[in-house]
């Protein structure tokens, strides 16, 4: 370790160790404890709660009853790396510069617990599966030697509790972590569950019969892909169980009825139109907050919540300021059922997945995809910037249900609109959707005279979003441009062939 990067560490503790000094604490009573529980590759509305027939999962719908389900609450990113930097720091993964999955959240970078252990007193934690924000190295040395000497893994520093393992062990770390608390402080836990990720090898119990399930538009009626969906819901109904043990914990300690339970999931299911793509599946996702005494049971919204507003919300619970770079906007006022305005926009990024470079030409190349992507309740507009990658699923490409799909889709046996979607390339440069009457995004409206007015408001709208966040990609043309007209993608896909 150089001498600069021991500087680095021992300047980070000292301002940690004044700040706890010298910033005044909220009175104990107004700080809930708080256990944020994260699901990894968790589609929205697979929790029973929602009315989805295709899992069971008590434990989540007691939660959703006791306190209040979100039906629009979309993570910064379609993957798990940008949308966990979006939760932690209350700000898009762009503009934190966490779009590239092996980069280390940058130490200037302040985040949630940081603050609520500086400000507020708290004990904080991690614990599960990986938190994705230290940085991969994919077990190469050279890798592994680069951030150890600059000091990129910053997250030993950023908690008092840190132990990532399996989601068997996620109930005996909880334990383990409010033995450690002191008496005297509240506490935030960052729980990580690797359920329903891949591999999907739940035990049969948990297993649905692949022939009752209820498939949306976007999903052809397939084998492979029942097979494959009864096995992802399995997942699921596992994850609620092993959710169930770790409320127990904080049952017997005593202290569940004084904790701000959030459950929410990372990002979209690693399927077709899901994990990875900025369709809705990819970042729409189950979200769900319980706290006794404050927020009404039985709760149901339907507001726009983005991933950058959870770390100003659970600050503002504790009585504490947003960070100075905090984009998130708080909505405790909501949780209070007292006067919120809610979004106009939520924003979603799609960058480079895993270590794919772009020089990938077979069929399972989509993990470099650049995009971008903003959301309105009633209109979705997409901006791809690397319209020559063939869309495959992120994580699922390899599966029997993408296989038949393909094959479908080379014998004219799949539906136009699913051809369209899934094996057109180049896809668009541009999408937009009518969520109302288009809720699966099969009907691509870019570029008609009767949307104009709607496409120029969310192409500014996503324009404004990359100039704030100092994104690196081009900006959307917009129509006021002088020489610069609306592209609406090349002729092989102009609407008349794309979605109808």
């Amino acid at each position: 370790m150089s001498h600069h990067s021991s500087f680095r560490i021992s300047s980070h503790r000292l301002l940690l160790a004044i700040a706890l000094t010298i910033t005044p604490m909220v009175d104990a009573a107004d700080r809930p404890n708080i256990l944020l529980l994260l699901s990894d590759d968790h589609s929205y509305p697979f929790v029973s709660t929602y009315g989805n027939p295709n899992v069971r999962t008590p434990v989540l719908d007691q939660l959703a009853a006791e306190g209040i389900r979100f039906h629009r609450f979309f993570t910064g990113a379609p993957q798990c790396v940008p949308s966990r930097a979006c939760l932690m720091t209350g700000r898009s993964a762009v503009a934190a510069r966490m779009t590239r999955f092996s980069a280390p959240l940058p130490r200037d970078e302040v985040t949630l617990p940081e603050l609520l252990r500086q400000q507020a007193g708290y004990y904080t934690g991690i614990c599960g599966r990986s938190f994705h924000l230290d940085g991969a190295s994919r077990n190469s040395p050279t890798l592994n030697r680069i951030y150890e000497e600059n000091n990129l893994r910053t997250f030993a520093d950023r908690v008092d509790f840190l132990n990532t393992c399996g989601d068997a062990e996620v109930t005996r770390q909880t334990a383990a972590f409010l033995d450690q608390k002191p008496a005297d402080r509240p506490f935030f836990l960052w729980a990580n569950f690797s359920d329903p990720h891949h591999p999907w090898n739940a035990d049969p119990q948990f297993r649905p019969d692949p022939a009752t399930l209820q498939l949306p538009p976007h999903w052809p009626d397939l084998p492979g892909l029942r097979e494959q969906l009864a096995d992802y819901f399995a997942e699921i109904n596992r994850l609620d169980r092993t959710i169930g043990e770790v409320l127990d914990v904080l049952k017997k300690k005593g202290v569940y009825d004084n904790t701000l339970i959030v459950f929410a999931g990372d990002n979209g299911a690693a399927l077709p139109h899901g994990k990875g793509s900025l369709y809705d599946p990819g970042s729409n996702v189950p979200f769900l907050i319980r706290w006794p005494h404050v927020v009404q049971p039985g709760g149901d919204s339907r507001s726009l919540i983005s991933g950058e507003d959870v770390a100003p919300t659970l600050l503002a619970t504790a009585g504490i300021e947003p960070g100075p770079k905090m984009t998130g906007h708080s909505f405790l006022p909501l949780l209070k059922n007292q006067p919120f305005t809610p979004r106009r926009f939520v924003f979603v990024e799609r960058g480079s997945h895993g270590s794919n470079a772009p020089v990938r030409t077979d069929i399972n190349s989509s993990g470099y995809d650049l995009a971008r992507a903003v959301r309105s309740d009633r209109w979705k507009f997409i901006y791809n910037c690397t319209p020559w990658v063939q869309y495959s699923p992120v994580d699922s490409a390899g599966g029997p249900g993408w296989k038949q799909m393909t094959d479908a889709a080379r014998d004219k046996t799949l539906p136009p609109q699913l051809i369209n979607t899934y094996f057109t390339t180049p896809r668009p440069v541009y999408e937009l959707y009518d969520l109302d009457n288009d809720p699966s995004e099969l009907n691509n409206l870019a570029g008609r005279p009767e949307t104009a007015a709607v496409e120029f408001e969310l192409r500014a709208a996503l324009a404004e979003k990359m100039i704030l966040d100092f994104d690196y990609l081009p900006l959307p043309a917009l129509p006021d441009q002088q020489n610069n007209p609306p592209q609406t993608g090349n002729k092989k896909n102009s609407n008349k062939s794309r979605r109808q």
